[in-house]
């Protein structure tokens, strides 16, 4: 087990020897390989009995981010051009600071700024990505950097299976989650709930934290695959390390039963078809779908309850009746009803990740309804639309743009609409991993789109020279 908190160490002592030889973008290193497995490296180094070295190495994430930010903005040579976007997150962010300085709510100033991190670092790390030399940064080695991690989850998930046992049950996950976070394990494994589906079947989590962020990690690594093999005249070219990446995100989304990802993955792969213009790809999965609706229907329509086993999962989750569906669908309306009374929010910490910790967490289950809660509508509206903004500009420049500018805008394009769903159900911005990933390549395409837009036209003779 001590492997893994010896690659957390490694990714982030090679990251930062790399930012300070020059190469910033060796901060992508420990983003794919030290915050893939973040929690499982802290866990082994609890049970470990080096607890005492965890806060300094959960700093790590934050001191990398911040030092490349400053890089950054040193070696800035102009005044940089913004776009609408970074204009939308920078009133979201200047709302949470504002939520944070004022005596708004009942949490104490420590624990709004507590909230306050959690809900607006990922914003550090766009920005980040916002301020670097894009040329510098060679796309196709850290994408490369993903499909192997990719292949690395799957090969721990078949362990797993074999062992019919998830890799948490040993890290100390518990124990570390109980310890900093108040998290008490709960499960008919002996697990929390996260681990057991409602039809009996155990999930699994990878090397990530839970099956959770196991089944959207494969939806990133699916937005890598497509964007770094799809060429600029929209033909698949995979090779043999991409088709086992492939195989092993379609084993990774089936094991970790989570059925908002495992829906998302096949909205993926329909999108992906429709912007490449694969009417094959396209028909088929509408022909599947046809069938499957029929079916379901005609299951129904038997109004029968014995059913077991995945259609019993499929038809409890159509119809709100299994728990983790229940739980859902109270926690939006406790939510909403929370918001509706209190527009401008309850204050910071009220809700999500630092609400759940201190026992008072209202709402919940939904990134939107969260943030809403805690910062009110107009923080909530803000961040919607900047998520609405990503995928109309990532579409619009999608045929316009080339090379590795073309795979990231491709990309975070697939990224976006993945996580769509899981946005809807979970508060996404707690996985660090997902979260920073995300930013970051969010924030390198506006950086490479405003770079576009800014570069001077060709000179007329150097035009027809090339004509030639």
């Amino acid at each position: 087990m001590f492997i893994f908190p010896l690659i957390y160490l490694t990714s982030f002592i090679v990251a930062l020897r790399e930012v300070l030889k020059g190469n910033r973008a060796g901060l992508l290193i420990f983003m794919i390989f030290g915050l893939s497995i973040y929690t499982t490296a802290m866990s082994v180094t609890f049970i470990l009995g080096l607890k005492v070295f965890i806060p300094y190495m959960q700093g790590f994430k934050e001191a990398l981010v911040f030092t490349v930010l400053f890089l950054n903005i040193a070696s800035l040579k102009h005044r940089p051009r913004f776009h609408l976007i970074d204009y939308l997150i920078f009133a979201y962010l200047l709302c949470l600071i504002a939520y944070a300085i004022l005596p708004i709510g009942e949490q104490s100033f420590v624990n709004r700024l507590m909230s306050l991190k959690s809900l607006s670092f990922y914003i550090v790390v766009y920005f980040t990505a916002r301020f670097f030399d894009s040329k510098t940064i060679y796309i196709n080695k850290y994408f490369s950097y993903v499909i192997l991690l990719t292949i690395a989850a799957g090969a721990v998930l078949l362990v797993e299976v074999a062992a019919q046992s998830p890799l948490q049950f040993h890290s100390g996950y518990f124990d570390y989650s109980y310890y900093f976070f108040n998290l008490d394990s709960t499960g008919d494994y002996g697990l929390q709930t996260t681990f057991t589906s409602d039809s009996g079947y155990i999930r699994f989590g990878s090397f990530f934290t839970n099956p959770l962020e196991h089944a959207t990690a494969t939806l990133l690594a699916l937005a890598v695959i497509a964007g770094l093999y799809t060429r600029d005249d929209n033909k698949l070219n995979i090779n043999g390390i991409g088709l086992l990446a492939l195989g092993a995100t379609f084993l990774s989304i089936l094991f970790a039963i989570s059925r908002a990802p495992l829906a998302s993955y096949f909205i993926m792969i329909y999108v992906y078809a429709l912007v490449t213009k694969r009417k094959m790809i396209v028909n088929a999965i509408q022909t599947v779908l046809g069938l499957s609706a029929v079916y379901i229907a005609y299951l129904f329509y038997q109004f029968e309850n014995n059913h077991s086993g995945i259609i019993a999962v499929i038809l409890n989750t159509i119809d709100f009746s299994d728990p983790s569906s229940v739980g859902h669908l109270l926690a939006w309306v406790e939510g909403i009803a929370s918001i509706i009374q209190y527009p401008f929010g309850l204050g910071l910490g009220s809700s999500g990740r630092v609400g759940n910790t201190l026992n008072q967490n209202i709402g919940g289950e939904n990134q939107f309804i969260i943030i809403g809660v805690q910062a009110g509508i107009i923080a909530m509206f803000l961040y919607i639309l900047v998520y609405v903004m990503f995928i109309k500009t990532s579409l619009k420049w999608l045929p316009l743009l080339k090379g590795k500018e073309r795979k990231v805008c491709m990309t975070v394009f697939l990224i976006k609409v993945g996580f769509l769903i899981s946005t809807l159900t979970s508060e996404m911005e707690s996985s660090t991993y997902l979260s920073y990933m995300n930013w970051f390549l969010s924030g390198l395409l506006i950086n490479m789109i405003m770079q576009v837009k800014t570069a001077p036209a060709p000179k007329p003779e150097l035009a027809e020279a090339h004509v030639y």
